[in-house]
């Protein structure tokens, strides 16, 4: 018997589709604020008009502003609409947890060339079962039907076209010890969001929507190894590979994907927890819950002001006086493992910020229906790019008490390095030989 494939066509009308840029943001969210005045209207974001992108150390721009007020585990419950299953447990379980609430600042922003491509995409973007077609340049699903489509808008949020990350990680053990577990250097395309590209050209290509080099130049035992990987908007064909200087040859991953812990979080976190969500959507079935005021953290450059790691890593979670939490309205996504599938963490939750699209939050349950982990994205605003995109993210372990926080750059001289795109040699398997060998 022959089995058809279950399409799902772009629902978005021509008429729907106009509303992108009036009553709906450029990117597809609302544009006017809440009926309380506590989330204002979006008025075309932070940018700024400098010729030259920032190489150093990125600035906070709203430094002189001072919390509205202070969410604590004594006052969590006045609060509690607008806090996530997992913000819940770290009060109940870490009473000196806090989050200090800022002014809402809708910031996001993108080029004018994102823009256009999200307005072509709202029509002619598909899902075909998982895989993304007819989409480029922009968020595929910028008024989104399904659940899936919201996860791909998350997949495929803007923040750059090329650049170079210089970031360390740390596992901080239940007793609240640090462990350096990477320190490294990244190097990212973009081909989706490569600017005078087209449709056409990106899929004749092979749809290869994100590849990165990471280079690893500590701790001592890790020092020399690489990573490199290219994500698909088929997930099937997604490939990575892994140099290893004991071995002094390049293999290829069989699993790098889902529940396969990774080697840059000792082991702790998963592949598809990275930025909190970079996972693939065929292992479960997403379902659109709809969009809730939530407390998440946002325009959080004050976290990388500090000029040591240590002045941000607390002993159970990030120093709360060096992050910045607003309110903003979500995309609340919910993730069922689908039949004949297996995964660790059965049942997840994500929290998408609608401005831009980053998964900012999630939750994540064991096959008990525990809650296991709770996960937090930290966007910086970056006017010169224009974005405000994802850098830094954690992981808490509700179980066992430890913690894993990835791309901190406080004590790296430049940080986010925004540069035209890399050769595509920059992504070949022999070059990681090349560059990590010691």
């Amino acid at each position: 018997m022959t089995v058809m494939p279950f399409i799902v066509q772009a629902a978005v009308t021509s008429e729907e589709a106009a509303k992108l840029g009036k009553e709906l943001t450029a990117l597809g969210a609302e544009a006017a604020g809440n009926q309380a005045g506590t989330i204002p209207a979006w008025t075309g974001g932070f940018t700024s008009t400098a010729a030259a992108r920032i190489v150093g150390r990125r600035p906070d721009p709203f430094a002189a502003d001072k919390p509205l007020y202070t969410v604590t585990a004594a006052n969590a419950g006045e609060h509690d609409q607008q806090l996530t299953d997992g913000l819940r447990a770290m009060f109940k379980r870490y009473p000196d947890f806090k989050i200090n609430v800022y002014q809402t600042r809708r910031t996001a922003a993108a080029p004018a060339f994102v823009y256009e491509n999200t307005r072509l995409n709202a029509t002619r973007a598909a899902l075909n079962n998982d895989v993304l077609t007819g989409a480029y340049g922009g968020i595929p699903f910028p008024i989104p039907k399904s659940g899936a489509e919201a996860m791909w808008n998350a997949v495929l949020n803007w923040n750059g076209t090329a650049y170079r990350w210089d970031v360390t990680g740390y596992l901080v053990t239940a007793d609240g010890k640090p462990v350096l577990t990477v320190d490294a250097k990244a190097d990212v395309n973009r081909p989706y969001y490569q600017e005078g590209g087209d449709r056409a050209a990106f899929e004749k290509q092979g749809g290869v929507h994100f590849e990165a080099k990471i280079v690893n130049t500590g701790p001592p035992i890790r020092a020399g190894e690489a990573f490199m990987n290219k994500i698909n908007t088929d997930s099937s064909r997604d490939e990575a590979w892994v140099y290893l200087t004991g071995q002094r040859r390049v293999r290829k991953l069989p699993n790098a994907c889902c529940d396969t812990p990774t080697p840059q979080t000792a082991g702790v976190m998963t592949f598809d927890e990275q930025l909190v969500f970079s996972g693939r959507l065929d292992r479960f079935d997403w379902k659109l819950v709809g969009k809730e005021e939530k407390l998440i953290p946002y325009n959080t450059n004050r976290l990388n002001v500090p000029k040591r790691d240590a002045d941000v890593i607390g002993k159970n979670f990030i120093n709360p006086d060096h992050v910045r939490w607003e309110l903003h309205r979500v995309w609340v996504v919910e993730a069922t493992l689908r039949p004949g599938q297996r995964h660790q963490m059965p049942r997840s939750r994500y929290y998408l910020d609608e401005d831009t699209w980053v998964a900012v939050l999630a939750d994540r349950w064991d096959a008990r229906g525990n809650l296991w982990r709770t996960l937090t994205q930290y966007p910086l605003v970056m006017p010169d790019v224009p974005a405000t995109a994802p850098v830094t993210f954690d992981m808490h372990d509700l179980v066992s008490g430890s913690w894993f926080v990835n791309g901190l750059m406080n004590g790296k001289a430049a940080q986010t390095v925004f540069v035209p795109k890399f050769s595509d040699s920059n992504f070949q398997p022999d070059t990681l030989a090349a560059e990590a060998v010691r």
